[in-house]
């Protein structure tokens, strides 16, 4: 079994910073990948930033520059910091984690969301 929280979200103004936090616990063999996903109300979910074990990342366009995922593997936990924020980042953010087993599976676990919401 394998847990993912996160943590982090929160009302900020635009142009201010939040810092997003997933720790991943349980049966865990190795992380291979970890991210983040959001949804905005009306809109589909979509990709915002993933980590792979071989360090490859991959951001959304729309977050370049502004928005930087990292690793601790020591505490199987991924962060992301997001500076510049507009209200076009409003969301709720989901940390995804895909993860090989100790009994050979690997699976994609998602953590709770949280939301983040950005005012003008």
């Amino acid at each position: 079994q394998v847990r993912l929280v996160e943590s982090g979200g929160g009302l900020v103004q635009a142009g201010g910073s939040l810092r997003l936090s997933c720790a991943a616990s349980g049966n865990i063999f190795s992380i291979n990948a970890m991210g983040w996903y959001r949804q905005a109300p009306g809109k589909q979910r979509e990709l915002v930033a993933r980590l792979t074990s071989t360090s490859t990342t991959n951001y959304a366009d729309s977050v370049k520059g502004r928005f930087t995922i990292s690793r601790d593997n020591a505490k199987n936990t991924a962060y992301l910091q997001m500076n510049s924020l507009t209200p076009e980042d409003t969301a709720v953010y989901y940390c995804n984690a895909h993860i090989s087993l100790r009994t050979g599976v690997a699976l994609d676990y998602w953590a709770q969301g949280t939301q983040v919401t950005v005012s003008p």
